[in-house]
């Protein structure tokens, strides 16, 4: 299992949220490829990027951030927030991307999904934003009845291999992953699950690894000191190799 480090990008700075709220920020680097630099070093295979402005608008802002993100490592990095139509899924692969996270446009634009499937293959993954089950959606600010196990059912059959689900009411909270959801995702689907959202201790890690997800996101309790990043990765290959 791939442990990700996150960073989430609002104004240009790298930040957490609690439960998706941006009056409930906390910023942890002006510059977030030294946050960048600082996880490669600690031993990042990838790196999870978040442009919280685009999520909200529907188009990239932070775009000059993650490029210098992009220019700082040579690990792989996935893309996610604002990338609602070709042209940006395109232009984050042209800047060096290595995996575009379609969200909302997943959800409101199916067709988006196949095109983008059918050009850049396993390259693009899709972001699976769920409170008590249902979607969110325009950087969590709109609530949907849509039921995510069931999108990423039909999502799959469009040719999607790998869905970052999140559950949002444990995201920023350090309160540990919600294992009953992400089972259920895990058992919906035959394609990859990367989890996201609660991680507060490293034990918290071997228990998502121990679902079987493909990899795991951390934020918060990285930046916090809760959670040394070498001591998640080891957490997660043991976990790994015991299931």
């Amino acid at each position: 299992m791939i442990v990700y480090p996150a960073i989430d990008i609002r104004a240009g700075r790298c930040v957490r949220l609690v439960e998706g709220d941006f009056a409930r920020e906390t910023v942890f680097d002006a510059e977030p490829a030294d946050a960048a630099r600082r996880w490669e070093a600690a031993g990042a295979q990838w790196l999870h990027v978040v442009d919280l402005d685009g999520a909200v608008v529907g188009e990239p802002v932070n775009t000059e951030a993650v490029r210098r993100i992009r220019a700082a490592v040579g690990v792989p990095i996935q893309l996610g927030g604002g990338l609602r139509l070709e042209e940006h899924l395109a232009a984050a692969v042209t800047a060096g991307i290595d995996r575009v996270i379609l969200g909302t446009a997943a959800l409101r634009s199916p067709e988006l999904v196949s095109h983008a499937v059918e050009r850049w293959g396993e390259r693009v993954a899709v972001g699976l934003d769920a409170r008590d089950g249902r979607l969110a959606a325009d950087g969590w600010l709109d609530q949907t009845d849509a039921l995510a196990t069931v999108v990423a059912a039909r999502l799959q059959t469009a040719g999607v291999r790998r869905f970052v689900f999140t559950d949002i009411g444990r995201d920023g909270t350090l309160a540990g992953p919600n294992l009953g959801a992400l089972g259920g995702m895990i058992a919906a689907i035959d394609a990859e699950v990367i989890a996201s959202g609660g991680i507060g201790e490293v034990e918290d890690v071997a228990r998502v690894a121990e679902t079987g997800a493909a990899g795991v996101i951390i934020g918060r309790a990285l930046y916090d000191g809760r959670v040394d990043l070498p001591a998640a990765i080891a957490a997660a290959s043991e976990a790994g190799l015991a299931r």
